[in-house]
């Protein structure tokens, strides 16, 4: 069955209409094509309207849309060979986190990315996406592993944030960010990110540290929630909309502020109304920013990676 946001009603009336015609259709044999292409037209223009000038907050419940691919179906889809690897080496494994090797397209790279879930019992499993200071500290030990491989990394990033819960903070959760982000400036090899749905603060830096980063048309990516930021500015998550807008934390503000590379374009209506264009063009577009990164030595992508989150930390000062 498929999911509407709030903003959507008018759209999933019309659907239901058209559902509706056909199976009156099916039942006494009545030809409705007729009447059923108009409102599919009307369906189309509605959708495209209403998708042309969404809101940020608007935009953040599309990037939060249970049926988005998630960073699974993304591996699946592109990494052939795909090996998943498990555990920190210090105290568990985090499946919050997935990470692994396998080949893009023909080459051997390693692959990060956050994994919320797509029903019930897989969102519990990942922890809706949030991961703890072992899942961080999984994804530094992978980046090395491909630093000294010389694998090119790729990650796909969609969480709310890193867990706040007071046992991830008596684990170093602070410490294993800071030094996930290092092993990513670090690495002396090509590192491609995607922000797939939502970028929330430092648990999507923590596998975004890369020389080139890109975002889904839908996707947002920020230092905080809306509601995190409404919550303290306002004491009333209800705020969360005008949080949402002064946040500037959609892909069209964060291009131009040039935060992120590109921006990758969704199919009308979202990602999660045909997901396997989505999974193409992400596909596409992650290789065309890795191929160039491929002539680089590891000294020069070091550099340039330093220099462009000095520049990006410049950029995001107001």
């Amino acid at each position: 069955m498929r999911h509407f946001l709030d903003f959507e009603k008018p759209i999933a009336e019309l659907e239901g209409k058209i559902e509706e015609l056909r199976r009156t259709s099916d039942a006494g044999g009545i030809d409705v094509a007729e009447e059923v292409a108009r409102m599919r037209d009307k369906a189309q223009a509605l959708l495209k309207t209403t998708y042309a000038k969404l809101s940020p907050w608007q935009k953040t419940l599309v990037a939060r849309h249970p049926d988005r691919p998630k960073c699974l179906d993304y591996i699946r889809a592109h990494i052939e060979e795909w090996t998943p690897l498990a555990g920190d080496r210090a105290f568990a494994d985090d499946a919050a986190v997935v990470g692994g090797l396998g080949r893009f397209r023909g080459r051997a790279v390693a692959v990060l990315g956050t994994e919320k879930g797509s029903d019930t019992e897989s969102r519990v499993l990942h922890n809706f996406g949030m991961a703890r200071p072992e899942g961080y500290r999984k994804a530094r030990r992978i980046m090395e592993l491909a630093s000294r491989f010389g694998l090119p990394i790729l990650s796909f990033v969609d969480t709310a944030g890193a867990f706040p819960g007071i046992e991830a903070e008596a684990r170093g959760q602070a410490e294993a960010i800071a030094r996930s982000i290092e092993a990513g400036l670090e690495a002396p090899v090509p590192f491609v990110a995607t922000i797939i749905g939502e970028g929330g603060s430092g648990g999507a830096i923590a596998l975004a540290a890369a020389d080139r980063i890109l975002m889904l048309e839908h996707s947002v990516y920020s230092v905080i929630s809306p509601e995190g930021c409404a919550s303290i500015l306002w004491r009333d998550a209800a705020q969360a909309p005008t949080a949402a807008e002064a946040l500037k934390l959609t892909a069209e503000d964060l291009r131009r502020l040039n935060l992120v590379d590109a921006v990758v374009p969704e199919p009308m209506g979202g990602a999660h109304r045909d997901p396997e264009a989505s999974l193409t063009a992400v596909g596409d577009k992650v290789w065309e920013s890795l191929e160039p990164l491929l002539a680089l030595d590891g000294a020069t992508l070091r550099a340039r990676r330093r220099e462009k989150f000095l520049e990006m930390g410049r950029n995001s000062v107001v």
